[in-house]
C-alpha cells in the first residue's frame, strides 16, 4: 500500500464504536472530513441493514455499507441494495440438516429480504430487537427455510464462541461459511465464499480501487477475511487473538476511538 490508502472499510460493532454503541464525535469528525476529501469510507459489518440507522443517526452523513458479513452491499443514499447474495432456500435445508444432527438444542432464525427482516423459530432466543415489526416468529421449520436467507444464525444455549464455531463450520464445511462475531455464542452461516472480504471486493472493483490500496479496521473473526484480503488490516487493541494475529498493525481500543485516532495520522486531519 502506498502512504495514504485510497478507501477506507471499517467493521462497526467493537470497531468504529464505543461499547455504549455510540459514535464519539471525534470518530464521526474524522470520518466526515475524510469522506469529503474524496476517499470513500465504507462500513462492513456483520449487521443487517436495518440496525444501520442507529448508526447513520450518529455520522454527518450515511456511508455506503457491506452487511450481514459481506452478503448485502448497500446504498443508504437510495436506500438500495446494490448486491444481494443469500443461501437458496435448498441449501439452508441442507445446512439445517446438518447441524440438527450434529448439535443438540440447536435454534435458528434467517435474515430475509436483504437483511431487512427477521424469522426465528420459538426455540431461538432473541436478545437484542424483539420487539421490532421486522421480527416474525414462524410455527414450522418448513416455513423458516422456504425463502433465500442473506444469513442464518445458530444457537445452542449457552456456547464457548469459538469452539462452537469450530463445530458448526466443520458441520457445514463445503456447503457454506460460519463465523462469529460476539461473544454469546452466536454462529452466523453465509452462502459458500460470502465473507466481508468478498462483499467489499466486489464494491471495491465496481469503484475501480485494488485490494492493495485498501484499509480496513477490524475487531472479530468475521473480520479476519476484510483484513486478510485489505493491503493494510488494522486490529483495534481490544480483537479478538486471531483478528491480532493476522493484522498488519495495531491500533487503540474501540473505547479510545481507535480507528479516528489512526486515521488522523494517516490523513493529517484531527
Amino acid at each position: 500500500m502506498g502512504e495514504t490508502p485510497r478507501l477506507i472499510a471499517t467493521d462497526i460493532d467493537g470497531t468504529l464504536i464505543r461499547d455504549d454503541h455510540t459514535v464519539s464525535a471525534r470518530t464521526a469528525s474524522v470520518l466526515a472530513r475524510i469522506s469529503g476529501q474524496g476517499t470513500p469510507v465504507v462500513l462492513v459489518t456483520g449487521r443487517p441493514v436495518r440496525w444501520l440507522k442507529l448508526v447513520y443517526d450518529q455520522l454527518a452523513e450515511p456511508l455506503p455499507a457491506v452487511c450481514a458479513n459481506g452478503a448485502v452491499v448497500y446504498d443508504p443514499v437510495r436506500d438500495e441494495v446494490l448486491r444481494a447474495d443469500p443461501l437458496a432456500p435448498q441449501h439452508l435445508a441442507e445446512v439445517a440438516e446438518r447441524l440438527r444432527a450434529e448439535v443438540p438444542g440447536i435454534a435458528f432464525a434467517v435474515e430475509i429480504l436483504d437483511s431487512r427482516e427477521m424469522r426465528h423459530e420459538g426455540r431461538y432466543p432473541l436478545r437484542w430487537d424483539a420487539d421490532h415489526e421486522a421480527i416474525r416468529l414462524v410455527r414450522t421449520p418448513e416455513e423458516l427455510l422456504s425463502v433465500p436467507a442473506v444469513k442464518l444464525l445458530v444457537r445452542a444455549g449457552e456456547q464457548d464462541p469459538d469452539a462452537f464455531v469450530e463445530l458448526v463450520a466443520a458441520a457445514v464445511a463445503g456447503l457454506a461459511e460460519a463465523t462469529h462475531s460476539s461473544n454469546s455464542g452466536l454462529v452466523e452461516i453465509s452462502a459458500a465464499g460470502v465473507t466481508k472480504a468478498a462483499g467489499l471486493d466486489w464494491y471495491c472493483d465496481r469503484l475501480g480501487v485494488a485490494a492493495a490500496d485498501v484499509l480496513a479496521f477490524g475487531d472479530m473473526p468475521n473480520d479476519v477475511p476484510m483484513l486478510s484480503w485489505a493491503g493494510r488490516g488494522v486490529a483495534v487493541a481490544n480483537a479478538h487473538r486471531a483478528v491480532l494475529a493476522v493484522a498488519d498493525e495495531v491500533t487503540a481500543a474501540n473505547t479510545e476511538d481507535g480507528v479516528a485516532a489512526y486515521l488522523e495520522k494517516i490523513f493529517g486531519v484531527g
